[in-house]
């Protein structure tokens, strides 16, 4: 009995193994064109996200340089110059806040005038250094070391 029923199990056993190969041949042959399918879009996918990822990256360079600080120079001012000039105190400050890069307006509410009055020391100092805009006013007032 003990035969019989292994040569049962046995088989049992191939039978199965013979259904199973018949359905996965069935499966590979009726939709083999699904499957490559299916394997060529995971191949290229996983490619695209590789190759993505790969040009995508952050590229961190970090690049030491020696900068040399040459040491303060004190500034100081030539009062000979500012006096032939005949440069006033508010209008020598206008001048320093023009060199900063502040506006008329901003000037205004810094120094507490209105910005006609801003305008004012302005032309006055246009006129007495010989330019015509606030660059040029600037540029020939570091100059002559009327301003740091």
């Amino acid at each position: 009995m003990r035969k019989e029923v292994l040569i049962y199990g046995m088989l049992g056993g191939i039978l199965i193994a013979g259904l199973k190969l018949i359905e996965y041949r069935w499966l590979v042959v009726e939709h083999s064109i699904e499957i490559y399918g299916g394997l060529v879009a995971a191949v290229f996918a996983g490619l695209g996200i590789w190759l993505g990822l790969r040009l995508t990256r952050n590229k961190s360079t970090i690049v030491v340089q020696k900068i040399e600080v040459p040491a303060p120079v004190i500034f100081e001012r030539d009062q000979i110059k500012l006096e032939s000039l005949a440069i006033t105190p508010r209008e020598l400050e206008i001048l320093q806040l023009m060199a900063e890069g502040m506006s008329n307006k901003e000037i205004a509410a810094h120094v507490f005038v209105s910005e006609n009055t801003v305008k004012t020391h302005s032309s006055h100092v246009f006129d007495k250094l010989g330019v015509k805009r606030r660059t040029q006013a600037v540029q020939l007032a570091r100059q002559l070391r009327l301003i740091p």
